[in-house]
């Protein structure tokens, strides 16, 4: 993983995360008001429900799941629904099963080599030398060529079959012809040396790799050395993209109070770099109707949607799923930013993560509910967790866990600014996401870390 390069300024649009701290608790525990944030736009005050006052805020987050269990629940209904018929796996072309999971094991269809082949540019000689050459070289993918006699040897190619009788193969570089035409060769010959043998790599019905293997490029070459067009894999995930939001634009610069659309373009990549296909992305506005007939009509094996997610008169999630009479496994995390999303069963295989509007809340909500959902849906193997010291302070929340966008240098993890809830400039440049204990963590102090799927070594990269 490359680190990105961080801004000299230290204090040039730095987030006071004490002062912001602050200001949240406030308006968690004291407003009695109902206004909700979409993308960074404030909605007018609403006359607040019955219980919406302060006990009732604070016995909201004291249901409010802890961070590692609301990851937990994604990947348990997910596995859930994995036990069911309706994620069977499917046959899938080579040149289309870069990223999913093997649902069967790789067995070889041939021994590798299926035949004895030249492992360099050379001779193929036979008995002791110094040896006649023959006229007709060898060269790969051409048909067996006739055996060698002792003292004969032929021309050979890389990859080429090694004629019968053989005994070894004299390098390029360790072989001459004298003023006869004669080879000899400048240093020992080794029998069977520089002969790969017909089976050396595997044998037919060998076990080359184990269900569960996610298909890399390396995977894909293997499977077409073996003998395969296709492979038995898990299928990606359907997932529709639902935006929410009358104040957002999608394109120019914002004006007159409304504000440009960040999530409609950054999710779906980042989901499709999560495993998923990305089936549908609509904008629907505020409309609860426009939000029931998405949700209630969609095929998708996941929902997410965007905003919505709070207790504001436009804030339609929460009431369209109780209306559809859809489970909320988590509704609340104990974590910064974005803490108000949720995750919801809506049907028995399909779900609905419900992330917030601000952007990078977002963004912990995909890594908090959507990541582990989608991961444990395609079968992929989950990453081994990993912890680096962070090089400065990362203030905490008094009572949440809190995600910090870093670089990485060298062993050490650098917290970057503009991580406030509605800021992307930190994790646009960021490697990955410290996990910030509930008090913050000291200079030195470990920190697990979630890698962006750009920025790790891994699949993660392909975003089409």
């Amino acid at each position: 993983m490359t680190a990105r390069s961080l801004r000299s300024d230290e204090n040039a649009g730095r987030t006071e995360d004490a002062d912001e701290l602050d200001v949240e608790e406030a308006l968690a525990l004291v407003r009695d008001d109902n206004g909700s944030t979409h993308q960074g736009g404030h909605r007018p005050p609403a006359p607040p429900p019955q219980g919406s006052g302060p006990a009732a805020r604070r016995d909201a987050h004291h249901k409010a799941t802890p961070w590692p269990e609301a990851r937990a629940s994604a990947a348990r209904a997910a596995r859930a629904v994995n036990r069911s018929a309706h994620r069977a796996p499917v046959s899938v072309r080579l040149d289309d099963a870069l990223g999913l999971t093997l649902a069967a094991p790789l067995d070889a269809l041939t021994d590798l080599p299926s035949f004895d082949t030249s492992a360099m540019d050379g001779w193929a000689v036979a008995g002791p030398g110094p040896w006649a050459v023959r006229d007709e070289g060898v060269l790969a993918g051409h048909a067996e060529p006739a055996p060698l006699t002792d003292g004969e040897a032929a021309r050979i190619a890389t990859g080429a079959r090694i004629p019968p009788d053989t005994t070894a193969v004299l390098r390029s570089e360790h072989g001459q012809t004298d003023e006869k035409g004669r080879l000899h060769a400048t240093r020992e010959v080794v029998p069977g040396q520089d002969i790969r043998p017909r089976g050396q790599e595997c044998r037919s019905g060998d076990q080359l790799l184990p269900p569960g293997t996610l298909v890399t490029p390396a995977v894909l070459g293997l499977a077409a050395a073996a003998g395969y067009d296709t492979l038995a894999a898990v299928p990606r995930p359907r997932v529709d993209v639902l935006v929410l939001g009358d104040e957002l634009l999608t394109e120019g610069t914002p004006r007159g109070g409304l504000i440009r659309d960040a999530l409609g373009p950054m999710l779906p990549p980042w989901l499709r770099a999560l495993g998923a296909e990305v089936t549908a992305v609509r904008r629907l506005g505020d409309s609860a109707e426009a939000l029931h007939k998405a949700v209630t009509t969609s095929q998708a094996e996941v929902i997410v949607t965007t905003g919505g997610t709070a207790s504001g008169p436009v804030d339609h999630v929460h009431p369209t799923l109780q209306r559809i009479g859809a489970e909320l496994l988590v509704d609340g995390v104990k974590v910064r930013p974005g803490h108000p999303m949720l995750l919801a069963r809506t049907k028995e295989n399909q779900h609905l993560v419900g992330l917030p509007g601000n952007p990078l809340a977002a963004v912990s909500g995909l890594l908090t509910l959507a990541e582990p959902l989608l991961r444990t849906l395609a079968a992929r193997p989950a990453p081994e967790p990993y912890t680096l010291p962070l090089r400065d302070e990362a203030h905490g929340h008094p009572y949440d866990t809190r995600l910090v966008p870093v670089v990485l240098r060298g062993d050490s993890a650098i917290p970057l600014h503009y991580n406030g809830p509605a800021m992307l400039r930190g994790i646009a440049a960021a490697d990955a996401l410290a996990v910030v204990p509930p008090g913050g963590s000291r200079p030195g102090q470990e920190a697990e870390l979630l890698d962006l799927p750009w920025a790790s070594a891994g699949i993660g990269v392909c975003f089409t």
